[in-house]
């Protein structure tokens, strides 16, 4: 049973607003964080300049990878709902965020996931006694309804970048704008971001881009017109019902999933901007074509730092996370147009000297690699998600250098 076939209730009794984030939780949260995902390893190799060498083998850390402060804050509150609720259930809308190890690890403590189908989360079996965990990447408006309309008591952990997005797709609601989401049209966060674009009234709408493929082909549709029949087969899924090609292109504004490239939003802007001047004149243009840069700036941080890495002398890369992590998928992207690229979950992929098994990002699936780590010196660079946390990284590091038997510990001082 979907969330949309559950009838409305009344008189539920409204949540106390409880804060999760006292001294005292706060204190048994962060002690709790820090024995799961610290990593002492990890911190001295950013106190030594991001590189840690013995025998033949160089491991260089970009400047900026691992967790940023929207997946701490999701987090910390998440453990901290296990303390406070302590004899209530909790209930997590899939995942947290998009790591494999930080969600079993909730699992371990207790929250149960509720799975999402093609007609939403099934709340069905939700009270007003259960708590509900709202993940980083948001939650879509029904969703939020129906589990206000439960009573349950949420714990929101959205990300305050994704909530800005929120602002300005709101904001085209109340203009009339249709708002042009490059984002991925299935992905929790641009599924909340397209439900916050549509007016109560149904008079604005959405489109979802994906790639600069379908970027050019909504500019062609801008400036000259077309099958509405075919434009509406190609997007299918990714627009609001009732969306209209020859009516709502006619004013736009774009934003985006706060996960993806800089450079490829921009681009997509830029194109549909230069559509909307070529249609309406450079003089008209304000009053058909809005834009605010809403890229998560954790985000620009990890790719401005790979940018940087991916000039060292390095011959190899691995990237960590999950591999339905969008800002880590786009660190891989990244780091296949420049040299021999690995996208791993976890140190457990890496097989043994020879063999590796990692994402290919063309065939969708984990595939197996041999020949991946040259033989003598090596200078291999690693980078990892927002999403990852740092002991995942630290199991990594610890696998290459075992496999050149090396023991990692008599590299640090005081261990």
């Amino acid at each position: 049973m979907s969330n949309s076939n559950i009838p409305l209730q009344t008189a539920l009794p409204t949540p106390t607003k409880v804060n999760l984030r006292t001294k005292e939780v706060m204190h048994e949260v962060q002690a709790q964080v820090e024995k799961h995902y610290r990593s002492d390893l990890v911190n001295y190799t950013r106190q030594l300049g991001r590189s840690l060498a013995a025998g033949n083998l160089t491991v260089k850390l970009a400047k900026a990878f691992g967790f940023c402060y929207g997946v701490e804050r999701a987090i910390d509150l998440a453990y901290a709902a296990t303390k406070v609720f302590k004899e209530k259930k909790i209930y997590l809308l899939g995942e947290i965020i998009h790591n494999p190890d930080v969600n079993e690890q909730l699992r371990d403590m207790g929250i149960m996931s509720l799975e999402e189908g093609k007609d939403g989360y099934d709340l069905s079996g939700l009270t007003s006694n259960d708590v509900v965990i709202v993940p980083a990447f948001g939650a879509e408006v029904k969703t939020m309804q129906v589990l206000n309309e439960l009573g349950c008591q949420i714990v929101d952990t959205t990300c305050g970048d994704v909530m800005s997005v929120w602002k300005r797709v709101r904001q085209y609601s109340c203009e009339k704008v249709t708002s042009i989401i490059h984002g991925k049209a299935w992905h929790e966060e641009t599924k909340a971001t397209s439900s916050r674009a549509l007016a109560v009234d149904g008079s604005s709408h959405y489109l979802v881009v994906f790639t600069l493929e379908e970027t050019d082909y909504v500019c062609d549709y801008i400036r000259n017109g077309g099958d509405k029949r075919v434009f509406l087969k190609k997007f299918n899924g990714c627009y609001s019902t009732g969306f209209d090609p020859d009516v709502h292109l006619a004013k736009v504004g774009v934003a985006n999933q706060t996960t993806m490239l800089r450079g490829e939003t921009e681009e997509v802007q830029r194109r549909i901007r230069h559509a909307m001047e070529e249609r309406y004149g450079k003089g008209a243009v304000n009053s058909h074509f809005r834009f605010f840069d809403t890229i998560c700036g954790a985000t620009q941080e990890r790719q401005d730092a790979l940018t940087e890495l991916l000039k060292e002398p390095i011959e190899l890369l691995l990237v960590i996370g999950g591999y339905n992590s969008s800002n880590t998928t786009h660190l891989a992207e990244m780091g296949e147009s420049i040299l021999p690229t690995y996208f791993i979950k976890n140190a457990e992929k890496i097989v043994s000297l020879d063999e590796i098994r990692h994402f290919d990002l063309k065939k969708k699936q984990e595939i197996i690699s041999t020949g991946w780590l040259p033989k003598g010196e090596v200078v291999l660079g690693i980078t990892a998600g927002a999403s990852c946390p740092n002991n995942v990284i630290e199991e990594t590091i610890h696998r290459l250098f075992d496999l050149r038997g090396i023991s990692v510990e008599n590299l640090i001082p005081n261990k």
